[in-house]
This record gives structure tokens, C-alpha cells and sequence, in this order.
């Protein structure tokens, strides 16, 4: 079976109110892999039920990420798209794969600890599982490269173990190298976009104010009134990157501008330093609502009134997935010894 050698997979959680976190740290991201590298995107559904969702909003989250990618400019003809749920695969493969990770390489997961709190008695199997079936969702398609946040990298390294691992324990029926061993891409500034009310923490759909984030579904009037309400202090602006140590508000702010902008932030802050946030939020507002107001906008024309285009993406990127993933699976069937 041939080796593919550059090959991406990557996915995001249809969680609901993606953020512009989601389109910094990824999706954006992956619209620039396009060309250069065989693109397999997922919504990966199945993660997302790692805790409870509602089964119609998770349907409606579905079509939404789906959307985002689309309208970020990821080309569905050139390129899949599709939700993990339909291609059988990931979740066959997960159980094998399930059966070659260790307890302690998930025990050393700080993301369940995170996600789980302190009564983690309480917290889905799946929870605690789901680096594994992250692993498999990369691995059923020998994927090469990985577009991922700085908080994924683990899980990443998880993946190379387990690919590794499976490897070795079946090199003697043909699992030597059959699984390549994904590589990070992890691309460009503000790829850790932060909270706009505590620079501090990560910018998450969860935060219980609406304030710390911006939302893909944000008007220019929202964005606008969320930037100038943002985390930051007295001083003005520094002139060199270093200045910002210690200011995590202005370095986020910073950082995002430089990130809408495809600028370093001491680009941005040889336009911008010495001067006031009076000055520079509305510079910031103005780009931000300039870069996402297309995306934006297409997202809610589709949402609204053209859903049936979303679900016939995913219906062929499905068809498309599992023909690559599905002769994949075969083999590890037949490397593990079943008939």
C-alpha cells in the first residue's frame, strides 16, 4: 500500500458559537494548506458527544463548521470535507488502537483534567478516551502533517506513540512503518488567540461572558463594542515585541491584529507603538470586521438559506473519506490477525 507523503488531516469540534479562536488557531490555517498539501478536513461530531449535546444542536453545529470552511475558501471539489460520524473507520480503528495505548500515556493528558474538574468520577469514558479516537481519526487516513494549537500537541504526540507502538507489536505481519508518524504544523502568530477579558486564559466558547470572545456570527456593531470593551492597561502600546511581556492583554490584542493582518507583531508595533489603546482598538475592530464580515456573511447565507449545499458536501467528502480510509482499516485488519 502506497505511503501517502503529504497529506493533512485536522478537525473541529461542532461544539456550538465558533469563536475567532476557532478561525485564528485553525480554519484559517487550513484555507493556506490547500495548496500545498492533500487536505482531508473533518467536523468531528463524535468528539463532540464526549459530553452531553443536544441532538438537534449538534446537528445545527455540524452544518456550521461545515459552513465556516466553506466560506473561509476551503474548496470542497478539490479537497474533503465531511463529519467523522459517517465514515465507519475512525471509530473501528479507535478500538484497535484503543488496545495498543497505554493507561498511563492518557493518565498524562492534561487536557481530561482540564475538561473534567475535580469530580472526575463523573466524567464519559469517552472523555477520558478521546485522545485515542483523535489518534485513530489521523491514522485511518496514514495522515502526514497535522495543523494544531499549541493545547494539541499532546495529543499529537499521543498519536506518534500510538502509531509507533502498533508498529512495533505487529512488525512481524506487516505493521513495521505502516503507520507514518504525524508531524505538527503549527503555523504563524496567534495561533493561541486569548480571552478578551482575561489575557490569561484561552479564548473558549465556554466562557460565561459573551465579552471575552468573537463569535463567526457577530455583527460589525458586536465585534466593534467586544474590542473596544477588551482587556488592557494604562501604558500605550511598546515599540518591540519584548515590551509586551507581562501585559497579556496587549499582547493578545497585538497578536490578533497581527494575525488578521499576516503581519509580525513588532510589524504591528512599529506602526502602533507609542500610541494610545484609544487609538489602536479602532484600527483593530476595523481590520477585524474587514477580514470576517465575507466569511461571515456567506456562513449565515448558507446556514440560512442554502443548507441543503452544506449536507451534500459532507455527503460526498464522506463517500470520498472512506474510500481512502476504508482499504486502510482492511489492512489493519488483516496486520492484527483478523478474519
Amino acid at each position: 500500500m502506497e505511503q501517502p507523503t503529504n497529506r493533512v488531516f485536522s478537525g473541529v469540534q461542532p461544539t456550538g458559537n465558533l469563536h475567532l479562536g476557532n478561525y485564528l488557531g485553525a480554519i484559517r490555517n487550513f484555507v493556506g494548506l490547500q495548496d500545498t498539501h492533500e487536505c482531508i478536513y473533518c467536523v468531528v461530531d463524535m468528539h463532540a458527544i464526549t459530553v452531553w449535546q443536544d441532538p438537534k444542536e449538534l446537528a445545527a453545529n455540524t452544518r456550521e463548521v461545515a459552513a465556516a470552511y466553506i466560506a473561509a475558501g476551503i474548496d470542497p471539489k478539490r479537497h474533503i470535507i465531511f463529519n467523522q460520524s459517517k465514515v465507519p473507520a475512525h471509530a473501528e480503528l479507535a478500538w484497535v488502537l484503543n488496545c495498543v495505548a497505554r493507561i498511563g500515556w492518557l493518565n498524562r493528558m492534561t487536557q481530561f483534567k482540564d475538561k473534567a474538574g475535580k469530580d472526575r468520577e463523573k466524567a464519559s469514558v469517552g472523555l477520558y478516551a478521546y485522545p485515542v479516537l483523535m489518534a485513530a481519526d489521523i491514522l485511518a487516513y496514514r495522515a502526514t502533517h497535522v495543523p494544531v494549537g499549541e493545547d494539541q500537541k499532546q495529543h499529537l504526540e499521543l498519536a506518534r506513540d500510538v502509531a509507533q507502538k502498533f508498529n512495533n507489536d505487529f512488525a512481524e505481519t506487516g505493521g513495521t512503518d505502516f503507520f507514518p508518524l504525524p508531524e505538527p504544523l503549527i503555523m504563524g502568530p496567534a495561533t493561541r488567540v486569548m480571552s478578551l477579558r482575561d489575557g490569561t486564559k484561552k479564548m473558549s466558547k465556554s466562557d460565561p461572558s459573551d465579552y471575552s470572545r468573537i463569535t463567526l456570527k457577530d455583527t460589525a456593531d458586536d465585534i466593534a463594542l467586544k474590542i473596544r470593551k477588551a482587556q488592557t492597561d494604562p501604558e500605550p502600546l511598546p515599540e518591540t515585541e519584548e515590551g509586551l511581556a507581562g501585559r497579556p492583554g496587549a499582547d493578545n490584542l497585538v497578536g490578533i491584529y497581527a494575525a488578521l493582518s499576516g503581519r509580525s507583531k513588532n510589524d504591528v508595533l512599529a506602526e502602533f507603538g507609542g500610541k494610545q489603546f484609544s487609538v489602536f482598538k479602532p484600527a483593530l475592530a476595523d481590520l477585524a470586521v474587514a477580514k470576517l464580515s465575507p466569511m461571515t456573511g456567506e456562513m449565515k447565507r448558507m446556514l440560512d438559506q442554502d443548507r441543503s449545499y452544506i449536507d451534500e458536501v459532507l455527503a460526498s467528502g464522506a463517500e470520498r473519506a472512506h474510500a481512502i480510509a476504508d482499504p486502510i482499516y482492511r489492512r489493519v485488519r488483516e496486520i492484527v490477525g483478523f478474519i
